[in-house]
């Protein structure tokens, strides 16, 4: 198995993360987005949607999308539980994974790709959309804050793929110069958490 990615890209981290805490070694093909390599012919035979990360396995299919390929690993390596054990423990990360996706880290890269003309070339640009998803991902950063004075991790007191969403996200919004403010204590000391884990690394 092997999989294409860009190392500065948010998707991809996330997979390596999450490989990371499942100690599992990965052969990674780098794709060179701002050249365009994953808009090429080849590579959308690969992923018809054109993005990455992708992985390859060994029969030669492929898997696309960040989540898609992590519960692939969950299923296949299930320690540590990284989704969940319990179906409650299951339902409640999936829900704060989907809001850290849905409202912050799609709202990031949104604000990215219309603030920044990064994909000038291949997209038009709307800087009032830009614009709103800034102010989406800043009031959802506001949240998670107050969110985190009651919960050591984003879905409760074990660490799950719902905190490698967020983690990835926080770090990502620089580019969009969206950073947590003084006041974000709670944010603060998840990060800090996280920041210590090897996998951060990754």
């Amino acid at each position: 198995m092997r999989i294409f990615e860009a190392s500065t890209a948010p998707n991809p981290r996330r997979v390596r993360m999450f490989l990371a805490e499942k100690g599992i070694e990965m052969e990674y093909v780098q794709v060179d987005l701002l050249k365009g390599e994953n808009i090429s012919p080849q590579f959308r035979e690969k992923n018809p949607i054109a993005k990455v990360p992708v992985l390859e396995l060994d029969d030669g299919s492929y898997l696309s999308e960040s989540m898609a390929i992590c519960r692939y690993f969950e299923a296949l390596q299930p320690e540590p539980a990284l989704m969940g054990k319990t179906p409650q423990q299951q339902a409640v990360i999936e829900m704060w994974q989907r809001r850290c996706e849905l409202y912050f880290m799609n709202a990031v890269g949104m604000c990215f790709q219309h603030s920044t003309g990064y994909f000038a070339d291949r997209m038009k640009p709307v800087k009032e959309w830009g614009d709103e998803c800034y102010t989406g991902a800043a009031k959802f950063m506001h949240l998670l804050n107050k969110h985190l004075a009651n919960s050591t991790y984003i879905a409760g007191e074990s660490f799950s793929v719902a905190d490698i969403t967020a983690f990835v996200t926080v770090d990502f919004a620089r580019v969009i110069k969206l950073k947590m403010n003084e006041e974000y204590t709670h944010l603060r000391r998840w990060y800090d958490l996280i920041n210590a884990r090897p996998s951060a690394r990754a």
